[in-house]
């Protein structure tokens, strides 16, 4: 339940950046998601019985939670989001780790391709918000929004329906699907990147003063 509404809010954030959303109304969204992906893994931590392995399981998805609490309250309060972007480094670099712990200890592949997922779009976030780099507004909130079905609604319709199945078919197809769609996505956005040609002042006989 908790990756559905995940998917909810990438996709709500997505819309956000491409000026679809109002940021105060997203803000709200924000903070219930975030509070749900706090709650969900302190409880899950407390009854793991001291279970390394599910302890670090449940623990990743605090760093989705505080994102998006974090994103709440700087779009309600009106707050520089510099320190969501630096924070957001952080979260790509851990990602990059707990792909490696989905690959290679929980053999779970489609997951560690979904770890990947998320590892370049906090990066993206990190490029858009910390270092500022505006002209990539367009093309992280089409990222964002996609992220958001694909990481987060279907496969946990999948996972609540019974029909997540054929993991290493499924890795390979998340994993073409990301190169396909967001190398694709580069040119398309290409004109939200231009910088907007500068107005010229007239300086003719008729030129008003």
């Amino acid at each position: 339940m908790g990756l559905l509404f995940v998917g909810a809010v990438l996709f709500l954030n997505g819309l956000l950046l491409l000026k679809k959303v109002d940021p105060r109304s997203a803000a709200v969204f924000n903070l219930f998601v975030g509070a749900l992906q706090v709650l969900t893994p302190t409880y899950l931590i407390f009854a793991a019985g001291n279970d390394p392995e599910k302890i670090l399981a449940a623990s990743g998805i605090y760093l989705f939670g505080f994102t998006y609490l974090y994103v709440g309250i700087c779009l309600l309060a009106g707050i520089e989001t510099d320190g969501v972007g630096y924070y957001s480094l952080f979260v790509a670099v851990a990602a990059l780790g707990y792909s490696f712990v989905n690959f290679h200890l929980a053999k779970d592949n489609p997951f560690g391709v979904i770890w990947l997922y998320w590892a370049f779009l906090w990066f993206l976030f990190f490029l858009l918000l910390g270092l500022k780099l505006d002209r990539l507004g367009s093309y992280v909130g089409w990222v964002t929004a996609i992220q958001g079905w694909v990481t987060g609604v279907i496969p946990a319709a999948l996972l609540l329906s019974g029909y997540w199945k054929h993991p290493d078919e499924t890795a390979i197809a998340l994993g073409v699907f990301a190169v396909v769609v967001f190398a694709a996505l580069w040119p398309l956005t290409r004109a939200s990147r231009q910088p907007a040609p500068a107005t010229r002042t007239p300086t003719g006989p008729g030129a008003s003063a």
